[in-house]
């Protein structure tokens, strides 16, 4: 089950290439706005981060269980980019405003992961 685990923990990565990656390309462009890889990478980081949290709730990985307040506020955070990034992708450019928005609400999912803990031994 560690392999099923760290298969889906390199595809939630792949969503955060995608979703930071799109954001970052726009950085230097005029016309700052919100692509469709920013969209499939909030769902792809949506579905698999869910698919984690299962795994690790069911008791499969010896040792850890997610932090459950944690995974909720990364929860919450990453529903709101998808559907900025849903809304974005419909509107015409710019989206400057937007595409910030989405930018800085990744950063916070970020950091959140990494300095609140998303595992916690248990």
């Amino acid at each position: 089950m560690q392999f099923v685990y760290d298969l889906f923990l390199v595809l939630h990565f792949v969503g955060l290439a995608l979703l930071l990656g799109g954001f970052l390309v726009q950085v230097r462009d005029p016309d700052r706005t919100v692509t469709r890889w920013m969209f499939d990478g909030a769902l792809t980081q949506l579905i698999t981060g869910l698919v984690l949290v299962g795994i690790a709730s069911s008791g499969a990985l010896e040792g850890e269980t997610p932090n459950n307040a944690v995974v909720g506020i990364k929860t919450v955070i990453v529903v709101v980019i998808a559907v900025l990034a849903f809304i974005g992708k419909r509107r015409p450019a710019p989206q400057a405003a937007l595409w910030g928005v989405i930018g800085l609400l990744t950063l916070v999912n970020i950091l959140v992961a990494v300095f609140a803990g998303v595992m916690v031994e248990g």
